[in-house]
């Protein structure tokens, strides 16, 4: 997500012009200085390890039950997919607190706020002011998001190889060595939205600017937010590491 942008612009809500890679981090590494670079790093870590934690009891605590009937390849595909189903959706539920403190943290520099001085400081304001509620903002777009990444991703890889497995196919190997690594690409990017709607619903009307007009509008729901990236065309604002949107105009209200 596109949090970081020179103070004064606005968040990326509206069409505009591209800017370079390397201008956000240099810009942040002028004002801040290094440690600007590393806002929301103790959550993050603290987030991945308790998603690989989280996973790895799932799984233990998992009784598998052999059986001596003979499963084809694509219910196999269908068992095994709902179980890191089931995996994935614990894990997010554990890990999505740090996730939101994490990017509330590193969202300060957009105003030059200090509301949050740490992950602990974080972890207190948030629980007073909205409750468990507010560590949970964004949790269903990132759920549904890892979801379809899930089933796709593995449903098409698997009618791929399926396909490959002909020998008559002279290209078999080779499409079978570059399949997880194109459809992980192609996935990825409709998960991508999913995943912007979720980070900024962590941040709306949560006190800090970036999470208020004009810099964003105020959403009554994910779908609200969904509903209005669409309408700008910014549903996949942010994806290209080359061309990173800059709105043009201050847009302090939105469509209900």
């Amino acid at each position: 997500m596109s949090l970081f942008v020179r103070r004064g612009e606005p968040l990326c809500l509206g069409a505009g012009s591209c800017t370079c890679p390397a201008s956000s981090p240099m810009h942040i590494l002028e004002v801040d200085g290094s440690g600007g670079l590393f806002r929301g790093l103790s959550p993050h870590i603290v987030c991945c390890a308790v998603s690989t934690l989280v996973k790895r009891r799932v799984k233990q605590m998992e009784l598998v039950s052999a059986k001596d009937e003979q499963e084809t390849s694509l219910k196999a595909l269908v068992k095994e997919t709902s179980h890191e189903m089931l995996l994935r959706c614990v894990s997010r539920v554990a890990c999505h607190p740090f996730h939101v403190v994490s990017v509330r943290c590193m969202a300060q520099f957009v105003g030059r706020e200090e509301k949050y001085r740490g992950m602990l400081s974080c972890v207190m304001q948030i629980f007073n002011e909205e409750g468990l509620a507010g560590f949970y903002v964004g949790l269903v777009p990132h759920v549904l998001g890892e979801l379809l990444y899930l089933w796709g991703y593995n449903l098409l890889c698997h009618f791929i190889n399926t396909y490959a497995d002909d020998d008559t196919f002279s290209q078999a190997s080779a499409i079978r060595s570059y399949t997880k690594f194109v459809m992980n690409i192609a996935v990825n990017v409709l998960r991508y939205p999913f995943t912007l709607v979720g980070d900024l619903m962590a941040l709306n009307d949560c006190g800090l600017a970036a999470g208020l007009p004009p810099y964003s509008p105020v959403f009554k729901s994910w779908l609200h937010c969904w509903t209005h990236l669409r309408r700008q065309g910014n549903l996949f604002r942010g994806s290209s590491l080359f061309f990173r949107r800059v709105p043009a105009s201050v847009m302090p209200t939105v469509e209900l």
